[in-house]
């Protein structure tokens, strides 16, 4: 058993989720507040270690009425453990888990910065070689109780979680611009497939526009 997975994005026409000096300022507000809504409505909210290193988020409801008890577990998976204490997504705001990798575990787990985050509450779950292994994370998520996760990327854990076939759902945000550049980020980058045959299908269950934005949800359709 593993969560009911969802992943949301917003996105330039011309498939960017930011420029390549990090700048991810795509959607308007009312999609900011929808996107809010969906994570009032999760368990738990999860990103990868890159998200936290560029973006530093606080992962919390916070565009909308909410209480402290709404805000859902923070997971980020950080396979080599380089999460900072200071990141605001350690902070006591939420609840947080530090997903990293067995290679790294006892090394880690002699730091500083381990028993400074330990000691503030976050807790820890160690699975793979060097990477963190997915399904047995999802397995502990499901396990602890979590049954429904917002993924918000980065790109490289977008692309490992469909891969694994750990998607139900894609929401996406497109907005009415196009940004370019080769080092731009885009929604999905890891190693990708070799042929088309290979591609993740969806079905889109909706379409809708949201202010200047266009709003598309797909089904992921799963083996």
């Amino acid at each position: 058993m593993r969560p009911y997975v969802i992943l949301n994005a917003a996105m330039t026409l011309d498939g960017k989720i930011a420029t390549h000096t990090g700048s991810s300022n795509i959607s308007g507000k009312e999609d900011l507040k929808r996107v809010h809504e969906i994570r009032k409505e999760c368990d738990g909210i999860m990103v990868g270690i890159g998200t936290v290193s560029a973006d530093d988020p606080r992962l919390t409801v916070h565009k909308i009425d909410a209480k402290q008890e709404d805000n859902p577990v923070r997971i980020v998976v950080d396979s080599r453990c380089r999460t900072p204490p200071d990141a605001r997504v350690t902070n006591t705001d939420a609840k947080t888990i530090i997903a990293g990798a067995n290679e790294y575990k006892e090394e880690y787990m002699q730091t500083k910065d381990y028993e400074t985050l330990k000691n503030r509450g976050v807790r820890f779950f160690f699975s793979g070689g060097k990477r963190v292994d997915l399904k047995a994370l999802m397995n502990y998520l499901h396990e602890e109780g979590i049954e429904k996760v917002m993924l918000e990327g980065g790109a490289t854990l977008n692309f490992s979680m469909i891969k694994a076939g750990l998607i139900d759902e894609i929401s996406i945000c497109i907005a009415p611009m196009v940004v370019g550049g080769v080092n731009s980020k885009t929604f999905f980058d890891g190693e990708g497939f070799d042929i088309m045959d290979e591609a993740v299908k969806l079905e889109l269950t909706d379409c809708y526009t949201l202010g200047k934005d266009l709003i598309l949800n797909y089904r992921v359709l799963n083996d």
